[in-house]
């Protein structure tokens, strides 16, 4: 079986490579490693609204109120593309190329590198991610503006997870 240190060592390679899928069997043991990236670790999402969310029924409904409940999502679902289609911006999400802990700043007393309405540009750091002793610079890979930050500074962060949203110029 595989330490918890191979594995994470395992995992930074797969991360740095083009590979995007890697599986280990061995002695009964299997691991299983995909990343999908979206624009080199960006994802284009749409702002929209916020509107109250449909909770699905805890209880089965009778069969004679079954064909409102599924009239209902369809119209809450023509409103919201309606509502992107009239003009709600695009952000683009910075994701966190590895596993680590994020870092806003290069040292606890420094000034954080982003805060919410900083510009970026495509080379900017924006924030470290520390993974195994080593301090990772993460560029923004896009030029825009920082509208929201989406962890805090010390939090444990997944490979994928969103970062920061920009509004791209």
């Amino acid at each position: 079986m595989l330490k918890i240190q191979e594995i994470r060592e395992l995992i930074k390679l797969i991360d740095t490579s083009s590979i995007d899928e890697f599986t280990y069997e061995h002695e009964g043991s299997k691991i299983k490693m995909k990343k999908n990236a979206v624009l080199e670790g960006q994802e284009v999402i749409q702002s929209v609204p916020s509107a109250p969310a449909v909770q699905p029924a805890q209880q089965p409904a009778p069969a004679a109120a079954a064909p409102e409940a599924v009239e209902a999502p369809k119209a809450e679902q023509k409103e919201t593309k309606d509502s992107q289609s009239a003009g709600a911006g695009s952000f683009v999400k910075i994701t966190s190329p590895m596993v680590g802990t994020f870092y806003s700043a290069s040292s606890p007393d420094a000034e954080a590198f982003v805060k919410n309405g900083s510009k970026v540009s495509k080379d900017s750091v924006v924030c470290i991610v520390e993974a195994m002793k080593l301090f990772n610079e993460i560029e923004a890979e896009v030029n825009g503006e920082v509208v929201e930050i989406l962890v805090e500074n010390g939090q444990l962060v997944e490979y994928g997870q969103p970062l920061f949203l920009v509004k791209p110029e």
